[in-house]
């Protein structure tokens, strides 16, 4: 895309632009917590652990809860990890949900909730300014 790193690295940090308009707490310097809610199947507890400037941003998932799930605390632990880099006018970025594995029971759901969010909500506001945070219930 033709926005700066530092530009998608700003539109990352806003959480309640791209993932859910249903986040409290601060998402901007390392050490913010936030809390992250959808109706009564999930919420989790996310720490911004690191941030280097126009190249990444980590947040911890601290705690987790899911509904549907025999195992509440799945996210529990696990990491978000948003890498960006640029080559001539171009910013690449490149999004890993740390320690989520296949043998979670919300594995498929999680990732295909992951790559609309990334791939929609996440790409528009980093390109016209304007995400569509929970595109996951469209």
């Amino acid at each position: 895309m033709d926005k700066s790193s530092e530009a998608a690295l700003k539109a990352i940090q806003n959480l309640r632009g791209w993932w859910s308009e249903d986040i409290e707490g601060d998402t901007a310097n390392v050490g913010d917590e936030c809390t992250h809610r959808y109706k009564d199947v999930h919420r989790c507890t996310l720490k911004l652990i690191e941030r280097i400037p126009n190249r990444k941003v980590v947040w911890c998932i601290l705690d987790n809860y899911f509904s549907f799930t025999k195992d509440k605390s799945e996210w529990k632990g696990t990491s978000l990890v948003f890498e960006v880099s640029t080559k001539g006018n171009k910013t690449k970025v490149h999004f890993t949900h740390r320690g989520l594995v296949p043998a979670y029971e919300c594995f498929d759901m999680c990732s295909s909730a992951w790559d609309a969010l990334i791939d929609v909500s996440l790409k528009a506001l980093i390109a016209t300014g304007k995400g569509r945070p929970d595109a996951t219930e469209e």
